[in-house]
Order: C-alpha cells, then sequence, then structure tokens
C-alpha cells in the first residue's frame, strides 16, 4: 500500500542498493545492519561532514526535511553499474548494500531508477550475538510486519537518528570503533522503547500508515 506525500518540492530520498544474487542472496538481518552501516558511514564521510567536502551540500540538504530512503535490490550488472554513483558500500555478514549521496525522488538516476523497490524480501534467521561493545543496538517494532526492504530504510534511519541524537562521547566511541550495528529481535520491544535513543516515527510513504512507530535504537557502550 502506497500513502500520499504531503511534502512536494520536491522531496529528496537516499537511495540505498541491496545487492541480491540469485545463487546467494544474503538474509534479513545482515541486510538491515548493513543498510544502518551504509547510512552512518555515508553521513560521517568527510565528503558529507567537511563544509567543502562534494557530498555536503547534498546531504545538508536532505537533512534539513524529511530523512526519506528507498531500498532497492540489484544483481549482476546492475550491482555493477550502481557502483558508479557517488556512495559508500558496506560488506558485512554476507550482505552488500550502498547508500548513495542523496537526491530529489524525481531525478534518481537511470543506474538506480532501473533498479526494483518493492518485493524485497528475504530469509530471516535467528539473531545473532551481539559484538563487543561499542556498538548499536537496533530494534524493529515485532508488531508491525514490513518487507526486508522497508526495514532495511527504517534501520538506516534509527541509526541516523542515533547518529545526531545520542551523546557525544558515546557516538564518538562507537565510530572510533566502526560504528558497528546489531539488530536485536529478541528483545522486549516496550521496555526497549523506554530507553531508546532514537525512535522512528515513519512518514507513511509506503506498506505502513503515517505515524508509526517502526524502529528504534540505543548505543551499547560496555560502561557500568
Amino acid at each position: 500500500m502506497t500513502f500520499p506525500d504531503p511534502f512536494d518540492d520536491p522531496p529528496w530520498a537516499m537511495q540505498l542498493a541491496v545487492q541480491v544474487e540469485k545463487a546467494a542472496p544474503p538474509v534479513h538481518g545482515a541486510v538491515c545492519e548493513a543498510a544502518a552501516m551504509a547510512v552512518v558511514r555515508l553521513l560521517t564521510d568527510p565528503r558529507s561532514t567537511e563544509p567543502e567536502g562534494e557530498w555536503h551540500a547534498r546531504v545538508r540538504r536532505w537533512e534539513s526535511g524529511r530523512i526519506r530512503k528507498v531500498a532497492r535490490r540489484a544483481r549482476g550488472v546492475r550491482w555493477r553499474e550502481a557502483q558508479e554513483l557517488p556512495g559508500v558500500t558496506v560488506d558485512h555478514d554476507g550482505a552488500r548494500v550502498r547508500a548513495f549521496v542523496p537526491g530529489p525522488v524525481d531525478e534518481v538516476p537511470p543506474q538506480l531508477a532501473k533498479l526494483q523497490v518493492a518485493g524485497l524480501d528475504l530469509v530471516r534467521e535467528e539473531s545473532k550475538p551481539p559484538p563487543e561493545p561499542p556498538y548499536a543496538a537496533l530494534a524493529l517494532n515485532p508488531g508491525v510486519t514490513m518487507s526486508t526492504g522497508k526495514s532495511a530504510a527504517q534501520s538506516g534511519h534509527a541509526a541516523q537518528l542515533l547518529l545526531r541524537q545520542g551523546s557525544r562521547r558515546d557516538v564518538a566511541a562507537w565510530l572510533a570503533a566502526g560504528a558497528r550495528v546489531h539488530l536485536a529481535d529478541d528483545v522486549p520491544w516496550r521496555e526497549c522503547v523506554r530507553q531508546a535513543t532514537a525512535v522512528v516515527r515513519d512518514g507513511g510513504f509506503t506498506e505502513v500508515p503515517p505515524g508509526t512507530m517502526t524502529a528504534i535504537a540505543w548505543l551499547v557502550t560496555g560502561r557500568r
């Protein structure tokens, strides 16, 4: 189901491409984690953070409004073509996701426009043990049904909000350790919502109604 976009000027979005080869597709959780890490690495890349960086103006323009993200799937030559566009690719636990520099949704480059948006749903496995702290813990709302593509976009939102809203000390330690992310699918949702640093309420463009709480995130520092 698609809901109308209440903002037209036109809206901007960050495109995400997920490599899904027929012979060895990634699993749902790894894709969500890789998407979150790709978003964070693009936003903390000097090309985004430095005022003279080549991505700085576009990232700043996008973050000044809705932080919309669109996840697409790619394979074979389509994936290789997409690598020609500015962005950051993350290889993680069998998943590969590339985050691209944001732009207007009505000016998506041909290499991305031809990639399929809907229908990305991958095998869901049990959550793996988390890495050593510090890392970002993400959780998706167990009461909301979302495809892998939608979940990956929401994971990216959660990680981005955590990057911007977490304490400077904890965020700095997280980034220094590689900006690792763990998708926790076996946590008490209501309790985690109360302690979460970042809470994502969806804009309602696809799959869920506007205002739906889709994802949360917090930093695990290892400090007592």
